[in-house]
């Protein structure tokens, strides 16, 4: 009879320096947030020939790739000065289906650091709007750390707000996006009771239960495919069976064969 604890399992076993270097990237990510904002660059002008201005109770609809933009060019700015004090070195926006938007490479202390930024709005505006959000595939994120046992996977919570106010020039109403709060996550490092699987979608997706309300631990790669392990196999659509079905197609563990 199968049994999981009887699998042999690949163990993955990060560098020493994750847990410092994870802190790094979430502080440097925040940090170069508040200084555009700072600059009062945390404004995104839309105009359109609307003459209601934008349509304020759907703005949600569209606002994801706006701000995913946005936060992208942020980024890219500060990697344009090669002495930058955030010791970011490249930005890269990635392609519709990969996995995250932006990944950032920081170089420090001879070493060098990747985080892989998946950007996630929410809008002041709309209540629930963004709270839950689908965060990414469980077979693709528990294969990312067998492949890579350093791979950092950083949730970037972006609130924002939109208004619209009349240009004085065109008579039509211009629109405001306004980025009012953010904060970056380490996913391997959120707590157990702040995560959630949803079986729909392929394998199903890992789901942050509230993204504005966040509480982290430290625990390692190994221990957070455990946990995803464990909430794939609690819920009442999912069997040992698939699991297994997956664990040999993406070789999470030993086998025979």
């Amino acid at each position: 009879m199968l049994k999981y604890e009887d699998l042999i399992f690949k163990i993955p076993i990060e560098n020493k320096s994750y847990m410092e270097d994870s802190k790094f990237v979430t502080r440097s990510i925040v940090l170069m947030l508040d200084e555009r904002k700072e600059k009062g660059g945390n404004r995104i002008l839309i105009n359109t020939n609307l003459k209601r201005g934008l349509p304020l109770e759907n703005i949600n609809k569209i606002a994801g790739p706006i701000i995913e933009a946005w936060a992208y060019e942020v980024f890219s700015e500060i990697n344009e000065d090669l002495n930058n004090k955030y010791f970011l070195i490249n930005v890269e926006a990635q392609e519709r289906l990969s996995m995250t938007d932006i990944v950032l490479q920081f170089k420090k202390e001879n070493r060098y650091i990747t985080g892989n930024i998946d950007v996630k709005a929410t809008s002041e505006d709309i209540l629930g709007s963004g709270k839950s959000p689908n965060i990414t595939s469980f077979s693709r994120i528990r294969t990312a750390y067998i492949e890579d046992p350093d791979y950092m996977f950083i949730v970037l919570s972006i609130k924002h707000k939109v208004y619209s106010k009349r240009n004085e020039k065109t008579n039509m109403f211009d629109g405001v996006m306004e980025i009012i709060d953010y904060n970056a996550y380490d996913l391997k490092l959120i707590a157990d009771e702040d995560i959630s699987y949803n079986p729909a979608l392929g394998t199903g997706q890992i789901q942050i239960k509230d993204i504005h309300y966040v509480s982290l631990v430290e625990r390692t790669a190994w221990e957070f495919c455990q946990l995803l392990d464990e909430k794939y196999l609690k819920s009442s659509k999912r069997s040992l069976k698939q699991w297994y079905a997956e664990a040999v197609k993406y070789k999470w563990i030993k086998t025979k064969d």
